[in-house]
């Protein structure tokens, strides 16, 4: 029988919650338990599909297609393995399946409630996530307090009174100011989290204390008394230098021990932190550093900056760095600032390599090309990610093939030479404005070049390797020997094809292909569909330090431990061109 462990916050969001949930997802699977991760958001959205990245935070794509809460990048990134988009629900979906079932006939002429039906719709999604897992950690976003918890909480506790309370364990992740005119650490914030949480009929089995310093026992014994939680496991989660340390931290107060004592479950092995622990050393301490710019248009929200809008490029550039033993300093450039002002392009002489990431809409597009351009002349490394490889494309058209009026159909409906096209397949779901979970989504195949630099990172990482069952078994799926996903069809030998994961509406035009590939540009990766249309998924230049970008988003699949190739050869790069 599946246990759980309910992880909420308290005081304030953005404190860590998702580091908290896969840090002890981590910590259970280093026990030896097959452990998964269920993430609740509280908003009416239906996905985060439709949620611009300043709103609420990166976009997360899982493989199977789902527009979901970055907490799950998290998740993948600690555990190192796929979440399916059921591991995420939203209000939205959880109403729209009770509203569905009630057009269907599917209550049998009962009245409808809010209780017992929609907390029972819930426990049916958190079991069919949780189903074949030993283990399965439920993170209820927001905090303790907020309205729309109200349904989530009753679920779980739902959930505790069906299956007893040796199955279910809550956390409490809450956060503990230091205020500087008072210079002292208080706990009142936390003691009224978890009186409302109690309000609920939950009692926290455990209190996980975020501050800017490790919480001293004097604070820990004054929680105690006033929540009935005992001493040793009120745990301390100071703020650390990098979140991979958390696990670690976490695991020198025994938290992994205690949650299974909790749960009535003894370790099945003994964890083993040695990869981990090196790896994270080489994050602090790295030795050597790089500098990287990262060239995009979701940087602000009002006065502050959001670098969240692309945690998972920071992500995949740590992992990169930790498998090249390099330490990365990022910096953010608003491509606006290049349209403004084109000689302040010159300041990306200074970075080691550039990166434009994805992105949607005209907003900064000439001063991403602006900057393509400029490494591309000055042999700067770069990594184009979706649009950043679109954009490449036009700027190389642009310049390279005498095309000066190019341009992609998103920005320039009426431009003479179209070299990025919106899918046909797109023109109609646009046409009756259906933008939720319409695009192109989740994992894709390509089969790479003979002789290309991307083929040969794929090669050296692992990961064609890796992804080599997964291309079989769609392959067994179908009964063909051709490579069957997301219903479309290619023909290839298993060694060389990648699987990457996908999030947009517009493709490189195969009537420029021989155009752009006659001056020198090589796509060194390509999609067939069933009408025998070539989608091109990677582009290269041999002759350039490294110059490489892709239609995907293999940001997706880095993990620690696990880095995506195209970030590894582009840190490597990056490494030798700063050498030089």
């Amino acid at each position: 029988m599946t246990k759980y462990i309910v992880v909420v916050g308290g005081v304030i969001s953005g404190v860590g919650k998702g580091i908290t949930t896969s840090s002890l997802g981590k910590i259970l699977k280093e026990y030896g338990y097959k452990t998964t991760l269920i993430k609740i958001d509280p908003y009416i959205n239906f996905d985060a599909g439709t949620l611009r990245p300043t709103e609420h935070g990166e976009v997360w794509v899982t493989d199977d297609g789902g527009e979901i809460d970055q907490d799950l990048g998290n998740y993948e990134r600690f555990m190192n393995q796929d979440m399916p988009k059921k591991n995420n629900m939203t209000t939205g979906q959880i109403y729209k399946a009770v509203i569905d079932r009630e057009r269907q006939g599917g209550y049998l002429g009962e009245t409808v409630q809010f209780i017992p039906h929609i907390p029972q719709e819930i426990v049916r999604r958190i079991k069919s996530a949780a189903d074949g897992y030993d283990i399965a950690l439920i993170e209820i976003g927001g905090t303790v307090g907020d309205y729309e918890n109200v349904p989530f909480l009753f679920a779980t506790k739902m959930l505790e009174q069906e299956l007893g309370a040796k199955s279910v364990a809550y956390v409490l992740v809450t956060y503990l100011p230091i205020p500087h005119n008072v210079g002292e650490m208080k706990t009142k914030p936390t003691q009224q989290a978890i009186k409302l949480l109690r309000e609920e009929g939950i009692f926290p089995d455990f209190v996980v204390c975020r501050a800017e310093q490790p919480v001293d026992e004097i604070r820990k014994k004054k929680i105690a008394a006033s929540s009935f939680v005992k001493v040793e496991h009120i745990v301390a989660a100071p703020d650390v230098s990098s979140i991979y340390s958390v696990p670690l931290n976490l695991e020198q107060d025994c938290v992994g021990q205690k949650l299974l004592h909790c749960l009535d479950l003894k370790p099945k092995q003994e964890p083993d932190w040695k990869l981990w622990k090196n790896l994270v050393h080489k994050i602090i301490e790295p030795a050597n550093t790089i500098s990287i710019a990262i060239v995009g248009k979701y940087l602000a929200s009002g006065a502050y900056m959001v670098p969240d809008s692309y945690v998972s490029i920071d992500q995949a550039l740590t992992h990169a760095g930790a498998a090249r033993d390099v330490g990365v300093k990022i910096t953010w450039l608003d491509a606006q600032r290049f349209e403004k002002d084109p000689q302040a392009l010159t300041e990306l002489s200074k970075f080691d390599g550039v990166i434009v990431p994805g992105g949607f809409g005209s907003t900064g597009v000439e001063g991403k090309m602006a900057a393509i351009n400029y490494v591309r002349t000055h042999n700067i490394p770069y990594l184009g990610l979706c649009y950043g490889m679109q954009l490449a494309c036009v700027e190389y058209a642009r310049s390279m093939c005498g095309l000066r009026a190019a341009h992609t159909t998103e920005v320039d409906k009426n431009t003479p030479y179209p070299i990025i096209d919106i899918l046909t397949a797109q023109k109609q779901v646009m046409e009756e404005h259906r933008y939720g979970g319409t695009m192109r989504l989740g994992a894709y195949p390509a089969v790479l070049k003979s002789g290309s630099k991307v083929l040969a990172l794929y090669q050296e990482t692992g990961r064609l390797a890796e992804d080599a069952p997964k291309v079989e078994r769609y392959a067994r799926e179908y009964g063909s020997t051709k490579l069957t996903t997301n219903g479309d069809i290619i023909s290839a030998k298993p060694d060389k094809i990648v699987l990457e994961r996908h999030r947009h509406r517009y493709e490189v035009n195969p009537a420029y292909i021989a155009t752009l590939e006659e001056k020198g540009l090589v796509f060194s990766g390509n999609y067939e569909r069933p009408d025998g249309t070539k989608l091109m998924e990677f582009i290269e230049l041999q002759d350039h330090p490294f110059f490489v970008a892709t239609q995907a988003h293999p940001e997706f699949k880095s993990r620690l431990g696990n880095p995506s190739p195209l970030f590894y050869g582009f840190v490597q790069a990056c490494k030798e061109s700063k050498k030089k």
